[in-house]
């Protein structure tokens, strides 16, 4: 990677997903995939709502959108995704152009935005050119047909009269306007701000604040939608074609008639899908609650799953959208957000949709939304702070803060501080109510709180199974560092600490657990993390517990969801929806999907006590397609290659054997390979499955020649590397992250703890142990060199650009070499298990001047 530009081709090793939309039409597709065919690339076209092809092949993904199904898995595999633009820009540039401020996410916010400055001072300057280019913008020296924003004080300077003179597209606006864009964290409406008469610098104190409605959150205002959607098909596609392909289950908690089911089954149908009640068949998900199996299961399996409003949404607008992209088009929990339990919150100052949006979102967290302020109330949200109401609410003590404290609290589903300046920041002359709705679900935290593996006690070995899932469903296999059921239990006796979320309600031990590892360092039931003996035995004897108590707890589980809990009083013998075990002839309940799933747990905790042959292949799986969508299948074929002797771990530290399907640089790749395991193709899966055998796995040797020579190692020599450095690659070592760089933290901090080094997160300070050098034998034979230097992981970003002067501090404070490297060091070091000089990897402001000139 970094030296494509030497290659006659500017595409030669780019292979580009080019995803059609409303915004990309089929036939600029075409004309894009000619251009990076000329230029040596390769190309594929996805039309929805075909099936999106296998995105393990590609180095890009070209959009003009994120709406498109497989945007979260892109980003945990690491792939760009990148506006036409970015292949304009590296054809001028004769170099592949950054994809970071070519992101049609629209978190990077300021991606349209190429801005150029005029006479402003040098200061402002450099922070709006910061800015601008952390926030996916660009910036030009000078005035070109390209720009967009001028910035400047007057309308008199030279690059304003050519503006004018030559009647150039470009907004004139006062830097005002970038610094209020970057405290909100939102692009904001421009007009207040631009030149030649700023309605900031002209406006009374007291005159009124134009409203602002917002188009944004049409048909995304309340999660329980009344009516049903008038379809607004566009005249190129005569019908409703959005679930073509799809197969959607209406799960029983949404609590609607059969009539209206079946209108709506109807509809699903004639768009092209299918309507199932079985979640392992589904693909897309409709509910009403975060709670229950059907519910945890298709989180697991990273299938859509979404509320009532968003499937209107998609019959409506006949074009798919992430339900995670607006707050209310995702299931709702049943319980409060920690913490927001008695507030008492009033609207001002917005209008229309935005409104009743944000009045659904306050029940939504468990507050109380209240008509009119009164001295009882704890917050006031407001679109701006020039209003009777906010000067009354300040007198009497209340916290005045704008919507992006409620949406990003609910978003997190934590209690965010209102101290935060961007809570507290109103612009003068807008009206916020232009950005409400922009914010969207924090996938990480509705893994965590809502559908962990630990989350089902009652059922030790399917969550992990479906947990394993999700792997499967990203090419690139990254792990998810998840705690399975016996980790829950023991955790209980350690420092442990309350879990939030739904399973707050629950007050006994085994619902508590430690803080999260690292995202890719996971746990199987057979494959402990390192611990003391005497912590192995006590893990030991919580696993060998839960399986006994286990139908107990199945049992305890579904008495506690009927009205009156487990607490006031037991069922009669003769009640219909009495729960019994193992009873055949019990009635099922409109809940079968759960009840089933139960059974099939408590029958799973059974069939573990069974003696099983001895293991001979501890086998980590990434890539394997045959799973994807089908955990019954995965479940029954795991269990045959258990019989077989092959046991299915998703911990890199205990695995054997590697089965992929080419070779991918990932963090599960990585990790593995630092352990070196024999990587077999996932055909050796296959074959054993099919004919019911232990194969020898040296007959289905990986051979990726293709990939080998990309990424510029020899898989072989790599494994025999990883033998010899028995996980020593990176002793001695010493290297920072900054907290924001593109794959997480996590991901390296895992590949460098697999290989031995030390990671941390770089926040301004370093803290170095030099005792550690002194104290290991093993160290005496490191290279000295490398432990004088200290290594910061960073990209060209501005954000992490301001961090590099202090870190050279530090570390010079330290009596130390600062070295601030691209992640491509770390990745090819870890995958070739060499060492490798820095140098060629070096980052420094010289270089970024260079790029951008």
């Amino acid at each position: 990677m970094g030296h494509q530009d030497e290659t006659p081709h500017l595409f030669d090793q780019c292979k580009v997903c080019i995803v059609c939309s409303k915004d990309l039409s089929p036939d600029t597709a075409h004309q894009l995939a000619s251009t990076l065919e000329e230029n040596g690339g390769e190309s594929v076209i996805y039309e929805p709502p075909a099936d999106f092809p296998d995105l393990a092949q590609f180095s890009h993904i070209m959009s003009n959108t994120i709406d498109f199904p497989e945007f979260d898995a892109a980003n945990d595999a690491l792939i760009p995704v990148v506006k036409p633009h970015w292949m304009h820009a590296s054809l001028s540039k004769t170099k592949l152009a950054n994809p970071r401020q070519y992101s049609p996410d629209p978190r990077l916010f300021l991606n349209d935005v190429v801005v150029t400055c005029g006479d402003i001072p040098e200061g402002d300057k450099d922070a709006i050119i910061g800015g601008v280019l952390a926030k996916g913008g660009l910036y030009n020296s000078r005035v070109t047909q390209m720009c967009s924003h001028l910035v400047d004080l007057t309308v008199d300077s030279d690059k304003a009269r050519l503006v004018r003179e030559r009647n150039l597209q470009v907004k004139i606006v006062l830097p005002h306007w970038f610094d209020d864009c970057l405290k909100l964290g939102r692009r904001i409406d421009e007009r207040p701000y631009m030149l030649p008469d700023p309605e900031i610098l002209r406006a009374a104190p007291d005159l009124p604040i134009r409203s602002a409605e917002n188009r944004d959150i049409v048909g995304a205002s309340t999660p329980e939608p009344s009516t049903l959607p008038t379809p607004i098909t566009s005249p190129v596609k005569g019908k409703l074609d959005v679930f073509h392909g799809r197969t959607v289950m209406l799960s029983p908690d949404l609590g609607i008639g059969s009539h209206l089911q079946k209108t709506i089954s109807d509809l699903i149908r004639e768009g092209g899908g299918e309507v199932t009640s079985d979640v392992s068949k589904a693909t897309t998900l409709i509910c009403r609650y975060r709670e229950g199996f059907a519910y945890r299961v298709a989180s697991r399996l990273n299938k859509d799953v979404g509320n009532l409003s968003w499937l209107y949404h998609l019959m409506t607008y006949n074009t798919w959208t992430s339900p995670y992209r607006r707050l209310l088009h995702y299931p709702v929990p049943r319980t409060p957000i920690p913490g927001f339990e008695g507030f008492k919150i009033s609207l001002s100052n917005y209008v229309g949709e935005a409104r009743s949006y944000l009045e659904n979102l306050i029940t939504a967290t468990g507050a109380e939304c209240t008509k009119t302020l009164r001295q009882q109330n704890t917050h006031l949200v407001t679109a701006h702070d020039s209003s009777e109401k906010c000067a009354a609410a300040r007198d009497w003590g209340l916290h005045v803060v704008n919507h992006l404290w409620l949406e990003e609290s609910y978003a997190k589903w934590k209690l965010l501080p209102v101290s935060d300046p961007r809570y507290t920041h109103f612009p003068r002359r807008t009206n916020l109510g232009e950005v409400v709705g922009q914010t969207r679900l924090d996938r990480s935290s509705l893994e965590s709180l809502f559908f962990a593996a630990e989350d089902t006690p009652s059922a030790p070995a399917v969550p992990s199974k479906a947990m394993q899932n999700k792997d499967q469903n990203t090419a690139a296999g990254n792990a998810l560092g998840m705690l399975d059921a016996d980790d829950n239990l023991v955790s209980g006796t350690t420092n442990a600490t309350p879990r939030v979320g739904k399973s707050r309600k629950m007050t006994d031990g085994k619902n508590l657990q430690t803080p999260a590892r690292a995202r890719l360092a996971t746990d199987d039931k057979e494959n402990d993390t390192p611990s003391t003996t005497s912590s192995r035995r006590s893990k030991d004897a919580a696993a060998a517990r839960l399986h006994e108590i286990a139908p107990d707890i199945a049992l305890y589980e579904k008495e506690k969801k009927r009205v009156g809990g487990v607490i006031y009083g037991g069922r009669r013998k003769t009640d219909e929806d009495r729960v019994t075990l193992n009873n055949k002839n019990k009635k099922r309940t409109s809940m079968e999907a759960q009840t089933e799933s139960d059974e099939e747990d408590i029958a799973e905790v059974k069939r573990q006590k069974k003696s099983k042959p001895p293991i001979t292949i501890h086998l980590l799986i990434t890539g394997y397609q045959k799973w994807v969508g089908n955990m019954k299948k995965e479940d029954a074929d795991k269990r045959q290659l258990r019989e077989l002797g092959i046991m299915v771990v998703q911990d890199a530290r205990k695995c054997s054997h590697l089965a992929a399907p080419s070779v991918l640089r990932t963090p599960k790749f990585v990790n593995a390979l630092a352990y070196g395991p024999v990587i077999v193709q996932v055909e050796f899966i296959t074959q054993c499955l099919k004919k019911n055998d232990l194969l020898d796995p040296n007959d289905f040797l990986l051979n990726d020649k293709d990939a080998e020579q990309r990424f510029g190692l020899t898989l072989e020599k790599s494994i025999i590397n990883a033998r010899k450095n028995k996980n020593k690659l990176l002793r001695g070592y010493h290297i920072y992250c900054v907290e924001t760089i593109r794959g997480g933290f996590d991901a390296f901090k895992s590949i460098v703890d697999a290989n031995g080094g030390e990671c941390n997160m770089f926040r301004g300070r370093v803290s170095y142990q030099a005792k550690r050098e002194e104290s290991e034998d093993e160290s005496e034979d490191e290279d000295h060199s490398n432990r004088k230097e200290v290594y910061l992981l960073s990209s060209v970003a501005a954000e992490h650009q301001k961090l590099w002067p202090r870190f050279r501090q530090l570390v010079h404070h330290m009596d130390k070499t600062p070295r601030i490297v691209r992640v491509d060091w770390l990745l090819d070091m870890a995958m070739s298990q060499e060492p490798r000089g820095a140098q060629a990897y070096e980052l420094n402001e010289e270089m970024v001047q260079q790029s951008e000139e």
